[in-house]
């Protein structure tokens, strides 16, 4: 099951929702932070600051997997748009489901809305889209520690999920 989170930041409440559903899958976690190569770079240069950014998300992912005996394979994958690392990705890997966070405010870091419309329609498996509940006056920060706006805390709400592949739905479960 993939996991793609980009921007420096994975909201806790949509890892322990991937987790939930891995370990009701028995399935493997995957998740892949992915990395923007701007233009002036060749693609397969290396973004230190960018992997300094990845390594620490993604340890804390298997740490959080492992806790709850899911096994992690992770990822991390460049492109010239978080989009086409993703694309990247899909063309060497094939994956039985995405899960895929998204933002709990519009102006939060990670996916744009229409980065997750783009994977709804186009991904090559069943697609998750998951948004963690805003709770007014909390405030959520990305791995460098800056302030990326409104959001909410861990262990509080619910996440919402909805889904694409024939069996359009959205439905909440409950935070860990």
């Amino acid at each position: 099951m993939l996991v793609p989170f980009t921007r420096g930041v994975l909201d806790p409440q949509v890892l322990e929702a991937a987790v939930r559903v891995a370990r009701a899958e028995e399935a493997t976690l995957v998740p892949a932070y992915l990395i923007v190569t701007p233009l002036e770079f060749p693609l397969d240069s290396p973004m230190h600051r960018e992997v300094e950014v990845a390594i620490p998300l993604l340890e804390a992912v298997e740490h959080t997997a492992t806790r709850a005996g899911v096994p992690v394979d992770a990822r991390i994958e460049s492109g010239r748009t978080p989009i086409h690392a993703l694309e990247r990705l899909w063309t060497v890997e094939r994956f039985d489901r995405i899960v895929v966070p998204a933002p709990p405010g519009r102006r939060d870091p990670g996916f744009t809305p229409k980065e997750l419309l783009w994977m709804l329609t186009h991904a090559p498996s069943e697609t998750l889209i998951l948004r963690p509940e805003p709770v007014p006056g909390e405030d959520v920060h990305t791995a460098s520690g800056e302030r990326a706006g409104k959001g909410r805390a861990a262990g509080r709400g619910r996440t919402r999920i909805g889904a694409r592949r024939g069996h359009e739905h959205a439905s909440t479960v409950p935070a860990a």
